[in-house]
């Protein structure tokens, strides 16, 4: 499977992108479907799940702001990230899982989102 990132770009703080995940092949194969991002310096970090059952799951520094949707008839994932703060500059990354959310079996190419002040 193949993941690829979109909608990325650069903002000032206090507005909003989507961004979109497209797969290549069904996502509904898998039991999660997240965004990760890394910033410069930092590890890599869960940002948002969705998981197979309509529960989804937030970084708790992003909760309120951001809000991931998929649709398994496109098969393609989104993160709608609102209320953008500088320090949610980084790149993000797409990631599908086939049992734990953690454990990631696909990675996209990831996708530049930068917040000015």
């Amino acid at each position: 499977v193949q993941l690829v990132e979109s909608g990325g770009g650069l903002v000032q703080a206090g507005g909003s992108l989507r961004l979109s995940c497209a797969a290549s092949g069904s996502i509904s194969s898998f039991n999660a479907m997240s965004w990760y991002r890394q910033a410069p310096g930092k590890q890599r970090e869960l940002v948002a799940g969705a998981i197979n059952g309509g529960k989804t799951l937030y970084a708790d520094s992003v909760k309120g702001r951001f809000t991931v949707s998929k649709d398994n008839a496109k098969n393609t994932v989104y993160l709608q990230m609102n209320s953008l703060k500088p320090k949610d500059t980084a790149i993000y990354y797409c990631a599908a899982a086939k049992i734990l959310i953690n454990r990631v079996d696909y990675w996209g190419q990831g996708t530049q989102v930068t917040v000015s002040s």
